[in-house]
């Protein structure tokens, strides 16, 4: 990981200077005036010594953290070829976040690897022991952002449920973190049918992994975390397209978004207590798969048809709400890459967030907005409940083509506890991207993370 200081001059043993643009304004520099270079967000252009950044055009609150992190991150891929540089852009959490992400590369399987060289950022200006602060959490953050990048990267023919339990055992170990870790046996005794029923076309065993972060001080609040851990979607008997499980190995990107959250708790101040519940397991369609019209009996009692097995996802979750429901937590929050309805609502830049408490949803929003991860509320419309009811069963997996995101939800709701204040983040479009953009890495994003940690830092029991 990158190390940071922060300098009054340019030290002379450096690459190159990076220095920010803004879009619109006219430089004082003579040299970077006749580059023509107009500050648009997030390119580069490389001058003797020197490369400029844009850095958007400047709003009524001077420079945002998004824009200086996506700068920071374009410019840290751009100058990958060195090892120490300085910069002129400000000494915040943002913009040590965005060089560190944006340094990012996995290089694992390559023959020829060609890692980012970057080692070393100087931060030129004033700064006292508030900034140097700011540029250690930063690099915190962007350490534990990319544990999960990492998890979401591997194929998943490598990283089966017991191989990512085994990860996030040593995780836990590493971070001073308490972790239980459940075989199948002991799944099966738990009564999480679900996950159970999910695995069941698998030669792979499932697993079943629960965190445990105690503050320092004793904690007056516990909150919740349960991620989606399929390690592999095939769809099941109700298989995918080839081209639909192209990314599939990162459908357990909601389960290392919380871990690696869980995992930097201690180092960013997180005064909450946390818990988290993980299954995992992948969704093949081995001779014993679960069937089109099977019907599973959850350990609550409450039965659900399964009328469609590439809507797995929710029913592994049901599991770890419910289980996460039963400790009476100040609140829950699950993250999951869900529905490829998030993803035609919103694209692939921007997650859902729905909930049963507004007051938990605006919450959360304001993490999301804090971290620099865009979130957009989804109604929890209840008249879609209806689409829900099975003529067999108390529920069954899918609604109708229509409202996707929403109906997945409502199900999930149902494994809620009562009063408990609750939203699910639906990640499935920015989980995974198709190309760099700033901070962000083709394949897996992290996304999630830095909205997690942000919120177990600044949670407020919700009314």
């Amino acid at each position: 990981m990158i190390s940071f200081d922060i300098a009054r001059a340019v030290p002379e043993d450096v690459d190159v200077v990076v220095e920010g643009v803004i879009k619109g304004a006219a430089p004082d520099d003579p040299v970077v005036r006749a580059s023509g270079f107009d500050g648009e967000l997030g390119k580069t252009v490389w001058l003797a010594g020197r490369l400029l950044v844009g850095l958007g055009e400047k709003g009524e609150n001077g420079l945002g953290e998004p824009a200086q992190r996506k700068a920071a991150g374009a410019a840290a891929r751009a100058v990958s070829r060195c090892e120490r540089i300085a910069t002129t852009l400000p000494a915040t959490q943002a913009v040590a976040e965005g060089f560190a992400l944006g340094a990012y590369r996995f290089t694992k399987y390559r023959s020829d690897p060609k890692p980012n060289r970057l080692t070393s950022v100087t931060v030129i200006g004033g700064g006292g022991q508030r900034a140097r602060t700011a540029l250690e959490r930063g690099v915190r953050v962007a350490e534990a952002v990319a544990v999960a990048r990492d998890l979401v990267n591997e194929p998943g023919g490598e990283l089966t449920a017991p191989a990512l339990a085994d990860e996030l055992k040593a995780l836990a170990h590493r971070n001073g973190v308490k972790v239980k870790v459940l075989t199948e046996n002991a799944i099966a005794k738990g009564g999480y049918a679900g996950l159970m029923a999910v695995n069941r076309g698998s030669a792979v065993p499932p697993r079943w992994v629960e965190l445990t972060y105690e503050p320092e001080t004793e904690a007056r609040m516990t909150v919740a975390l349960v991620g989606k851990g399929i390690t592999f979607d095939s769809g099941g008997l109700s298989i995918k397209s080839t081209d639909g499980m192209v990314g599939m190995k990162g459908d357990m990107g909601g389960a290392a978004a919380v871990a690696a959250a869980v995992s930097a708790a201690a180092d960013l101040g997180v005064k909450v207590r946390v818990r988290a519940f993980l299954p995992l397991t992948d969704n093949m369609l081995g001779g014993d798969a679960q069937r089109v019209g099977d019907v599973i009996r959850y350990r609550s009692g409450t039965t659900v048809e399964v009328l469609n097995t590439d809507a797995e996802g929710r029913l592994i979750l049901a599991d770890g709400l419910a289980a996460a429901s039963e400790e009476k937590p100040a609140a829950i929050v699950d993250a999951a890459t869900l529905t490829g309805a998030a993803v035609v609502a919103l694209g692939n830049k921007v997650a859902a967030v729905l909930g049963n408490n507004d007051a938990f949803v605006d919450q959360v929003r304001a993490a999301a907005d804090s971290a620099g991860e865009p979130l957009w509320p989804l109604p929890l419309w209840g008249a879609y409940a209806r689409d829900l009811e099975s003529k067999i069963a108390d529920l069954k997996n899918v609604g109708g083509r229509g409202a996707g995101t929403i109906t997945a939800a409502l199900f999930l709701r149902r494994f809620v506890g009562d009063g408990i204040p609750w939203a699910h983040l639906d990640i499935a479009g920015p989980a995974f991207g198709d190309d760099d953009d700033g901070e962000l890495s083709a394949g897996g994003t992290g996304f999630g993370v830095r909205t997690l940690i942000e919120l177990l830092r600044t949670f407020k029991r919700p009314q």
